[in-house]
């Protein structure tokens, strides 16, 4: 028996109502999602920290709320695991013509492009190719995945020197509203703004959302270096030309 396939009968042994777990027969899809979004972050932690240990045990967790999820479909008659399994398989196969067909192609934009194409004809329920991008997903992976989706038919700038023109027109027009005092304004032109740079990340092949996470931890180090200077109350009374003087130490630390 696989591994894989003793998780699929272990889940379904938790959740028999008779001889399971009261607490994994209790759960819904619903009550669920929270640590399904959870257990997907911690692999995210994980492959950033580059810690693999880490790394098997969190694609495990995943792996688990992806079964359990397939084992309550199965109990209501909607699918069940294998389905999953078939259905990832063969749309797989479907869009990599290039691989298990006689399609050409030149590079990975183009693998892309094709996948694109492919998916438009398969979901046709969908109105526009920027369909199907979850609401849910952080604002700024919601953006670039919008512009990725935007660009798949065309809809790009071809140079970089344009993408930095935008991004300087936003700066302007935010300067502009900041001046007016206009807080709608204020918060569209913010908007706007961040959505340029999102779009220059994008055309660098940067991961926009990765990148400010990076920064973040950059300033949670940097700012941690600064409160150490102090004792727990001292920090408070300090000036900030004193925890300015500390903030540039801690850059070359």
């Amino acid at each position: 028996m696989s591994k894989f396939q003793s998780l699929v009968e272990i889940v379904a042994s938790l959740r028999d109502p008779e001889r399971g777990c009261p607490w994994d027969f209790k759960q819904t899809r619903e009550s669920l999602v929270p640590n399904f979004i959870e257990e997907l972050y911690e692999v995210v932690e994980a492959i950033e920290d580059k810690d693999y240990t880490a790394l098997r045990e969190e694609l495990g967790d995943l792996m688990l709320h992806i079964v359990f999820q397939a084992q309550i479909a199965s109990e209501e008659g909607n699918f069940d695991i294998e389905d999953v399994m078939s259905a990832i398989c063969d749309k797989l196969v479907r869009r990599h013509p290039h691989v298990f067909g006689d399609v050409q192609v030149e590079d990975a934009e183009s693998v892309k492009m094709n996948w694109e194409r492919i998916k438009k004809k398969e979901k046709k329920e969908r109105k526009s190719v920027l369909d199907g991008i979850p609401r849910s997903l952080p604002a700024l992976i919601q953006a670039q995945r919008i512009q990725e989706k935007a660009a798949s038919v065309g809809f790009d700038w071809p140079e970089l020197k344009q993408v930095m023109a935008k991004i300087e027109e936003e700066y302007e027009e935010l300067h502009e509203a900041l001046a007016a005092e206009d807080r709608a304004a204020i918060e569209e032109e913010l908007g706007d703004y961040i959505f340029s740079i999102v779009n220059l990340a994008r055309k660098l092949g940067i991961d926009a959302e990765a990148a400010l996470k990076a920064t973040t931890r950059k300033f949670y180090r940097r700012f941690r270096h600064v409160e150490a200077q102090y004792s727990e109350d001292e920090i408070h009374e300090a000036s900030l030309e004193e925890l300015d003087f500390h903030w540039e130490s801690a850059k070359t630390h």
